[in-house]
């Protein structure tokens, strides 16, 4: 799955990957002077580390580094990757559930302040009440002093967001199929593959992408002891992908305890980063 989708961040149809790493490229210096020096980096969903080489090379002084992956493989990798690039950084690596309340490892000595890092506009899979329980989380990770900056996708052309979901080569699709074949390798079901199809479409309506798995045919499948019918033409819900405007993206970190205090990139790139910190007391 993580190589699956790190090959769909390099389709000519997915703008998001291009679009914040040219954000990146462009206005690491104002975003390392808002964040300081001497921090301990924090990233959920770490990935390749494409973009976390960008960040910690700008920031100053960065003291420590913590991937948060649910793949050990994909946390293995990041590591490997960044390690020999920034070895005055400690890697500390974290296997777990960002979604979850986290216990970071401790760096050598106590940070300035800690600097949660969550690009690729990964918060746009959750409901507004997740978003917010998640935010609320990163809150409590960075702490009064802290900071975190967010990736979002923002709400532009309905055809240029569903052409990303979409892509020519069909990645996007064997993406979404593996969930099946991970629920017939690891409990044991017996989905066929070919008899279902990937579909993903914008809802203007909900300004979100929504992925599902479509049944071509009248099926049965076993699963966990279980028969599932499926009817031809009937969906599996897989996930949301929700694009925001700023004033609902500013809403939902205030019913987390946060407020956003700094941000680059807007409508002519389609994306932004935005900069959260915790309400002066």
């Amino acid at each position: 799955g993580s190589a699956l989708f790190e090959a769909i961040t390099r389709q000519p149809e997915y703008y998001l990957t291009r679009a914040e790493l040219a954000l990146l490229d462009a206005h690491m210096p104002a975003i390392a002077e808002a964040v300081g020096p001497d921090v301990h980096v924090v990233e959920y969903g770490s990935g390749s580390g494409r973009k976390t080489g960008r960040l910690l090379a700008a920031l100053h002084a960065p003291l420590a580094y913590t991937p948060v992956e649910i793949s050990q493989a994909a946390l293995d990798a990041c590591v490997a990757r960044l390690r020999p690039r920034f070895p005055r950084v400690a890697m500390l690596p974290l296997r777990a559930d960002f979604s979850r309340p986290l216990r970071l490892p401790r760096p050598p000595r106590p940070p300035a302040r800690t600097l949660v890092f969550f690009p690729g506009s990964t918060l746009g899979n959750f409901t507004d009440d997740d978003a917010v329980a998640l935010l609320a989380a990163m809150a409590a990770t960075i702490g009064d002093h802290g900071c975190a900056l967010v990736g979002i996708d923002l709400v532009k052309d309905a055809a240029v967001i569903e052409a990303a979901y979409n892509d020519a080569a069909g990645v996007t699709a064997v993406f979404t199929l593996n969930l099946l074949a991970r629920l017939n390798r690891e409990l044991g079901a017996d989905f066929d593959l070919s008899g279902f199809a990937h579909r993903a479409r914008y809802v203007a309506a909900r300004e979100r992408v929504e992925t599902s798995l479509v049944s071509l045919r009248e099926q049965r499948v076993h699963l966990a002891g279980q028969v599932f019918r499926f009817a031809r033409d009937e969906a599996v819900h897989v996930e949301y992908s929700h694009k925001y405007r700023d004033e609902r993206f500013a809403a939902l970190a205030r019913r987390a305890g946060l407020e956003v205090v700094d941000g680059w990139g807007g409508s002519a790139e389609g994306f932004g980063l935005r900069l959260l910190r915790r309400p002066a007391r």
